[in-house]
């Protein structure tokens, strides 16, 4: 290795991957960005489904507000003028619009119990519910998967719409300190340090469902042994790893559609 070559490890990865900000101000209108981006990414993804699914991103100066889609309004068209701001009550405290109450019974618990978490994902996804009703979690068959090895949780139960907050509660507790849970018979949730992130794990775990559900169609999968996966997950999947995969396409539909940045 040359002395102009820098090695990308997990250990460089981690030191300051996520961008400095001079102002509350500034850093909240990133997040904002990166959120009407991921919604425009989902819509493109096709994970939109009539009115549900929502996104989140924890206020960095309000830290128990976040912002949030408004409800009732399709992924594909949402910009950043139209994201609303909700506090811990579930009211609507910046924005034209009202809140999508699922939204808030989950993503409320979630941001209460998991400090650390910026932002939290959640869509009906057709591979990500399609495997929930298996009420299973995902085995590390592929090197992408591996991310969420010994990293996501189940919860093992489902109880209509979640509108009531003791059970966005349980889900907050399935979900534990993993990046990810599994909504039996609903779908799929990721969490993340950054917008980026949790977007990311959405994305790369709804296809890694669709990839366990073609290969156990086909055939009986080979796991990846329990060590190499674990070194696996190491490599693709840290805070700073969710980030970066993100970019490329935060790149891609800014430069498409740059009309979400409005």
């Amino acid at each position: 290795m040359s002395e102009t070559t820098t090695e990308i490890t997990p250990e460089f990865m981690e030191r300051g991957y996520l961008p400095a900000f001079e102002s509350v101000d500034d850093e909240r209108r990133h997040r904002k960005q990166c959120l009407a981006a991921a919604f425009r990414l989902f819509g493109r993804f096709g994970f939109d489904e009539g009115v549900a699914g929502h996104i989140t991103a924890r206020d960095p100066e309000r830290l128990d507000h976040f912002w949030v889609n408004p409800f009732g309004m399709n992924f594909s068209h949402i910009r950043v003028s139209d994201l609303i701001l909700v506090n811990d009550r579930g009211d609507v405290v910046e924005g034209d619009y009202g809140v999508n109450a699922a939204a808030f019974a989950i993503h409320s618990q979630v941001h209460q119990a998991r400090p650390d978490v910026v932002a939290a994902a959640h869509a009906h996804s057709i591979y990500g519910k399609s495997w929930s009703t298996l009420a299973r979690r995902l085995d590390p068959i592929t090197q992408d998967v591996c991310a969420f090895f010994e990293d996501h949780g189940l919860f093992d139960d489902y109880t209509g719409v979640v509108l009531d907050l003791e059970e966005g509660k349980r889900i907050a507790h399935s979900l534990g300190d993993h990046k990810a849970v599994i909504l039996r018979n609903h779908g799929l949730l990721t969490v993340g340090h950054s917008v980026d992130e949790a977007a990311w794990w959405f994305i790369t775990m709804e296809r890694s469902c669709q990839a366990q559900l073609l290969a156990e169609a086909a055939g009986s999968p080979v796991l990846i042994d329990t060590d190499m996966a674990r070194l696996t997950s190491r490599q693709v999947g840290s805070h700073a790893a969710g980030y970066f995969s993100f970019q490329p396409l935060y790149e891609k539909i800014v430069r498409e559609q740059p009309d979400l940045l409005n």
